[in-house]
């Protein structure tokens, strides 16, 4: 099975200088996790729900005037719509993530390819991504 038969096709993305609060606020206008940062059609980084809880409210960033380019996570790990989803699932447990940015043939965004996507293409590998990326306390 393909990613492009189970990812999330549907992409907003923002621009790095946007502020945290703006960031927040468009995840939940979107009741999404995650962002694509992109400027001039180029991918500069991701910014998940967890980048606002732990990076930029724990270390008492101003959420009006500090942008996303500050906290976002830079080195995105993508996938390409017409890999298998086994291939798929293995970059996300090897780099222990739970979303990947799916990317077409012309590097463009295509969606979004998350472990719930994942779970209706084989409950064994998301179990697998999830057991990767859940952080040990």
């Amino acid at each position: 099975m393909k990613v492009s038969e189970l990812m999330t096709p549907r992409v907003e993305s923002i621009v790095p200088s946007i502020n945290l609060r703006g960031a927040a606020r468009k995840m939940k206008e979107m009741g999404v996790g995650a962002l694509p940062v992109v400027e001039d059609g180029k991918i500069l980084g991701i910014i998940t729900d967890r980048d606002l809880a732990c990076f930029a409210i724990a270390m008492g960033h101003d959420l009006n005037s500090v942008p996303v380019s500050k906290v976002m996570t830079k080195d995105v790990i993508t996938c390409k719509a017409g890999q298998d989803i086994t291939e798929a699932a293995k970059l996300m447990q090897a780099h222990h993530i739970r979303r990947l940015l799916v990317l077409k043939d012309d590097n463009s965004l295509a969606g979004f390819f998350s472990v719930d996507d994942l779970v209706r293409g084989s409950h064994e590998l998301a179990g697998a991504v999830l057991e990767a990326a859940t952080p040990v306390h």
